[in-house]
Protein backbone atom coordinates (compact mmCIF):
# COMPACT_ATOMS: atom_id res chain seq x y z
CA UNK A 1 0.00 0.00 0.00
CA UNK A 2 1.40 3.45 -0.74
CA UNK A 3 2.05 5.58 1.98
CA UNK A 4 0.88 8.61 0.22
CA UNK A 5 -2.81 10.21 0.85
CA UNK A 6 -4.01 13.40 -0.16
CA UNK A 7 -3.02 15.36 2.92
CA UNK A 8 0.02 14.09 2.63
CA UNK A 9 0.54 14.65 -0.68
CA UNK A 10 -0.20 18.73 -0.18
CA UNK A 11 1.54 19.29 2.78
CA UNK A 12 4.48 17.44 0.92
CA UNK A 13 4.25 20.05 -2.07
CA UNK A 14 3.58 23.21 0.02
CA UNK A 15 6.66 22.06 2.18
CA UNK A 16 8.40 21.41 -1.40
CA UNK A 17 7.37 25.17 -2.35
CA UNK A 18 8.42 26.78 0.80
CA UNK A 19 11.97 25.14 1.24
CA UNK A 20 12.70 25.52 -2.03
CA UNK A 21 13.05 22.25 -2.52
CA UNK A 22 12.92 19.50 -5.16
CA UNK A 23 11.52 16.08 -5.71
CA UNK A 24 10.43 13.09 -7.71
CA UNK A 25 7.18 13.29 -8.83
CA UNK A 26 4.46 11.73 -6.26
CA UNK A 27 3.69 8.89 -9.49
CA UNK A 28 7.48 7.57 -8.42
CA UNK A 29 5.83 6.17 -5.62
CA UNK A 30 2.21 6.39 -5.63
CA UNK A 31 1.35 4.73 -8.78
CA UNK A 32 -2.22 4.95 -8.62
CA UNK A 33 -2.32 8.63 -8.65
CA UNK A 34 -5.43 9.87 -11.10
CA UNK A 35 -6.68 13.00 -11.99
CA UNK A 36 -9.49 12.88 -9.64
CA UNK A 37 -7.07 12.21 -6.64
CA UNK A 38 -4.70 14.95 -7.85
CA UNK A 39 -7.15 17.83 -8.16
CA UNK A 40 -8.61 16.56 -4.53
CA UNK A 41 -4.24 17.36 -3.74
CA UNK A 42 -4.92 20.49 -5.57
CA UNK A 43 -7.95 22.15 -3.72
CA UNK A 44 -6.21 20.68 -0.61
CA UNK A 45 -3.17 23.35 -1.17
CA UNK A 46 -5.16 25.64 -1.88
CA UNK A 47 -7.16 25.02 1.72
CA UNK A 48 -3.82 25.16 3.57
CA UNK A 49 -3.06 28.70 1.76
CA UNK A 50 -5.87 30.66 2.80
CA UNK A 51 -5.82 29.48 6.33
CA UNK A 52 -2.03 30.55 6.03
CA UNK A 53 -3.88 33.88 5.02
CA UNK A 54 -3.98 33.98 1.46
CA UNK A 55 -6.74 35.08 -0.83
CA UNK A 56 -7.93 33.26 -4.04
CA UNK A 57 -7.70 35.41 -7.01
CA UNK A 58 -7.96 33.54 -9.83
CA UNK A 59 -7.48 30.61 -12.44
CA UNK A 60 -4.75 29.70 -14.23
CA UNK A 61 -4.79 27.22 -17.32
CA UNK A 62 -2.17 24.22 -18.38
CA UNK A 63 -1.97 22.43 -21.77
CA UNK A 64 -3.78 25.11 -23.72
CA UNK A 65 -1.38 24.40 -26.89
CA UNK A 66 -2.14 21.42 -28.55
CA UNK A 67 1.34 20.95 -29.40
CA UNK A 68 1.56 20.86 -25.31
CA UNK A 69 -1.19 18.53 -24.93
CA UNK A 70 0.09 15.92 -27.65
CA UNK A 71 3.52 16.11 -25.89
CA UNK A 72 1.20 15.30 -22.78
CA UNK A 73 -0.66 12.43 -24.08
CA UNK A 74 -4.07 14.16 -23.00
CA UNK A 75 -6.74 16.03 -24.96
CA UNK A 76 -7.65 18.58 -22.23
CA UNK A 77 -5.90 21.72 -20.80
CA UNK A 78 -5.98 21.51 -16.65
CA UNK A 79 -6.86 24.16 -13.98
CA UNK A 80 -5.10 25.31 -11.41
CA UNK A 81 -5.30 28.12 -8.91
CA UNK A 82 -4.07 31.76 -8.28
CA UNK A 83 -3.97 33.23 -4.83
CA UNK A 84 -2.38 37.19 -3.74
CA UNK A 85 0.57 35.78 -2.75
CA UNK A 86 1.72 34.66 -6.33
CA UNK A 87 0.90 37.97 -7.57
CA UNK A 88 3.93 40.03 -8.75
CA UNK A 89 3.95 43.51 -9.66
CA UNK A 90 5.66 45.02 -13.12
CA UNK A 91 9.25 45.35 -12.73
CA UNK A 92 9.61 42.84 -10.04
CA UNK A 93 12.62 40.93 -10.52
CA UNK A 94 12.07 36.39 -10.42
CA UNK A 95 13.86 36.25 -7.34
CA UNK A 96 16.44 33.34 -6.96
CA UNK A 97 15.65 32.74 -3.05
CA UNK A 98 11.84 32.89 -3.63
CA UNK A 99 11.92 30.02 -6.48
CA UNK A 100 13.59 26.57 -7.39
CA UNK A 101 13.97 26.26 -11.01
CA UNK A 102 11.78 29.27 -12.48
CA UNK A 103 10.44 29.53 -16.08
CA UNK A 104 7.83 32.05 -17.98
CA UNK A 105 5.75 32.09 -20.52
CA UNK A 106 3.65 34.76 -22.14
CA UNK A 107 -0.27 34.37 -22.08
CA UNK A 108 -3.21 36.31 -22.53
CA UNK A 109 -5.18 37.35 -19.14
CA UNK A 110 -8.51 38.27 -18.20
CA UNK A 111 -9.97 40.19 -15.62
CA UNK A 112 -13.64 38.97 -15.41
CA UNK A 113 -16.25 41.78 -14.72
CA UNK A 114 -19.27 38.89 -14.10
CA UNK A 115 -18.87 35.69 -12.54
CA UNK A 116 -18.74 32.71 -14.79
CA UNK A 117 -19.97 29.77 -13.82
CA UNK A 118 -20.33 26.12 -15.93
CA UNK A 119 -21.86 24.43 -17.18
CA UNK A 120 -22.73 24.92 -20.66
CA UNK A 121 -20.79 27.89 -20.94
CA UNK A 122 -19.07 28.63 -24.03
CA UNK A 123 -16.73 31.22 -25.59
CA UNK A 124 -19.32 33.99 -26.33
CA UNK A 125 -20.73 33.64 -23.45
CA UNK A 126 -17.31 33.35 -21.28
CA UNK A 127 -16.41 36.85 -23.18
CA UNK A 128 -19.19 38.48 -22.29
CA UNK A 129 -18.24 38.50 -18.45
CA UNK A 130 -14.64 40.15 -19.59
CA UNK A 131 -13.82 43.11 -18.23
CA UNK A 132 -10.31 43.70 -19.10
CA UNK A 133 -7.52 42.02 -20.99
CA UNK A 134 -4.12 42.13 -20.37
CA UNK A 135 -0.47 40.67 -21.66
CA UNK A 136 0.77 38.42 -18.46
CA UNK A 137 3.36 36.28 -17.93
CA UNK A 138 3.38 33.31 -15.77
CA UNK A 139 6.00 32.36 -13.99
CA UNK A 140 5.98 28.65 -13.28
CA UNK A 141 8.18 26.41 -10.80
CA UNK A 142 7.58 22.87 -10.58
CA UNK A 143 7.78 20.94 -7.21
CA UNK A 144 9.15 18.11 -8.97
CA UNK A 145 13.06 17.77 -10.39
CA UNK A 146 13.84 19.10 -13.87
CA UNK A 147 10.17 19.25 -14.22
CA UNK A 148 9.61 15.76 -14.78
CA UNK A 149 6.29 14.63 -14.34
CA UNK A 150 3.03 12.99 -15.24
CA UNK A 151 -0.48 14.95 -15.63
CA UNK A 152 -1.61 13.67 -12.58
CA UNK A 153 1.61 15.04 -10.71
CA UNK A 154 1.54 18.53 -12.38
CA UNK A 155 -2.08 18.76 -11.54
CA UNK A 156 -1.59 18.21 -7.95
CA UNK A 157 1.14 20.65 -8.09
CA UNK A 158 -1.18 23.07 -8.54
CA UNK A 159 -0.02 23.30 -12.44
CA UNK A 160 3.80 23.96 -11.11
CA UNK A 161 2.65 27.67 -10.38
CA UNK A 162 4.91 30.25 -9.05
CA UNK A 163 3.81 33.71 -9.60
CA UNK A 164 2.17 35.86 -12.07
CA UNK A 165 2.72 39.14 -14.02
CA UNK A 166 0.06 41.35 -15.91
CA UNK A 167 1.26 44.37 -18.12
CA UNK A 168 0.56 48.25 -17.46
CA UNK A 169 -1.80 47.84 -21.01
CA UNK A 170 -5.74 47.19 -20.18
CA UNK A 171 -7.84 47.01 -23.12
CA UNK A 172 -11.61 45.79 -23.47
CA UNK A 173 -12.69 43.02 -25.09
CA UNK A 174 -14.69 44.63 -27.73
CA UNK A 175 -13.02 45.33 -30.81
CA UNK A 176 -9.90 43.05 -30.02
CA UNK A 177 -9.02 39.79 -32.39
CA UNK A 178 -7.40 37.67 -29.95
CA UNK A 179 -6.69 35.10 -32.37
CA UNK A 180 -4.26 37.23 -34.38
CA UNK A 181 -3.31 39.26 -31.19
CA UNK A 182 0.50 38.47 -31.63
CA UNK A 183 3.83 37.95 -29.05
CA UNK A 184 7.28 37.79 -29.47
CA UNK A 185 9.56 36.59 -27.34
CA UNK A 186 12.80 38.35 -26.37
CA UNK A 187 15.25 37.24 -24.38
CA UNK A 188 18.70 39.14 -23.54
CA UNK A 189 17.75 40.91 -26.69
CA UNK A 190 17.05 38.17 -28.94
CA UNK A 191 13.79 37.50 -30.00
CA UNK A 192 13.17 33.53 -30.04
CA UNK A 193 10.22 33.08 -30.43
CA UNK A 194 6.40 34.10 -31.93
CA UNK A 195 2.94 33.20 -31.49
CA UNK A 196 -1.10 34.50 -31.57
CA UNK A 197 -4.13 34.01 -29.37
CA UNK A 198 -4.92 30.76 -31.75
CA UNK A 199 -2.16 28.90 -29.70
CA UNK A 200 -4.94 28.48 -27.03
CA UNK A 201 -7.49 26.32 -28.38
CA UNK A 202 -7.95 27.92 -31.24
CA UNK A 203 -9.33 31.89 -29.06
CA UNK A 204 -8.41 32.21 -25.22
CA UNK A 205 -12.53 32.22 -24.49
CA UNK A 206 -12.09 28.77 -25.93
CA UNK A 207 -9.95 28.19 -22.54
CA UNK A 208 -12.07 30.46 -20.13
CA UNK A 209 -14.79 28.44 -21.15
CA UNK A 210 -12.95 25.27 -20.34
CA UNK A 211 -12.13 26.52 -17.03
CA UNK A 212 -15.01 27.80 -15.92
CA UNK A 213 -16.79 24.37 -17.05
CA UNK A 214 -14.28 22.09 -15.35
CA UNK A 215 -14.78 24.09 -12.32
CA UNK A 216 -18.05 23.46 -12.20
CA UNK A 217 -17.69 19.57 -11.68
CA UNK A 218 -15.62 20.51 -9.02
CA UNK A 219 -18.83 22.89 -7.37
CA UNK A 220 -16.19 25.98 -7.83
CA UNK A 221 -16.80 28.95 -10.58
CA UNK A 222 -14.92 32.34 -11.48
CA UNK A 223 -15.91 35.20 -10.10
CA UNK A 224 -16.49 39.40 -11.12
CA UNK A 225 -12.63 40.79 -10.22
CA UNK A 226 -10.44 37.48 -10.29
CA UNK A 227 -7.79 36.89 -12.84
CA UNK A 228 -7.48 34.27 -15.38
CA UNK A 229 -4.28 33.28 -17.00
CA UNK A 230 -5.57 31.48 -20.15
CA UNK A 231 -2.22 29.31 -21.08
CA UNK A 232 1.14 29.40 -22.42
CA UNK A 233 1.55 31.17 -26.24
CA UNK A 234 4.70 30.03 -26.47
CA UNK A 235 7.14 27.45 -24.45
CA UNK A 236 8.58 28.54 -21.02
CA UNK A 237 12.18 30.14 -21.01
CA UNK A 238 14.15 29.69 -17.53
CA UNK A 239 14.52 32.85 -15.33
CA UNK A 240 18.13 32.75 -13.93
CA UNK A 241 20.09 35.52 -12.20
CA UNK A 242 20.17 38.79 -14.75
CA UNK A 243 18.47 37.54 -17.07
CA UNK A 244 15.76 39.34 -19.11
CA UNK A 245 12.67 38.04 -20.90
CA UNK A 246 10.46 40.34 -22.56
CA UNK A 247 6.97 39.82 -24.28
CA UNK A 248 5.83 42.01 -26.74
CA UNK A 249 2.53 42.19 -27.71
CA UNK A 250 0.83 43.50 -30.96
CA UNK A 251 -2.14 45.36 -28.88
CA UNK A 252 -1.33 44.19 -25.25
CA UNK A 253 2.04 46.20 -24.59
CA UNK A 254 5.27 44.68 -23.75
CA UNK A 255 6.14 43.04 -20.77
CA UNK A 256 9.35 42.40 -19.18
CA UNK A 257 10.97 39.33 -16.59
CA UNK A 258 13.86 39.87 -15.31
CA UNK A 259 15.54 37.26 -13.12
CA UNK A 260 16.94 38.55 -9.66
CA UNK A 261 19.87 37.31 -7.28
Amino acid sequence: MSAWDIRTAACELLTCERERRDREPLSDEWPDLDLATAYAIQDATLRQRVAAGQCRVGVKLGLTSRAKQRRMGVDEPIVAWLTDDMAMAAGEPVSAERFIHPRVEPEIAFVMGADLEGPGVTAATAMDAVAWVYAGADVIDSRYRDFRFTLPDVVADNASSGAFVTGPTALRPAGLDLTTEAVLVEVDGEIVDTATGAAVLGHPAEALALAANALARRGQSIMAGQVVLTGGLTDAYPVPPGANIAFHFTHLGSLTVRGGA
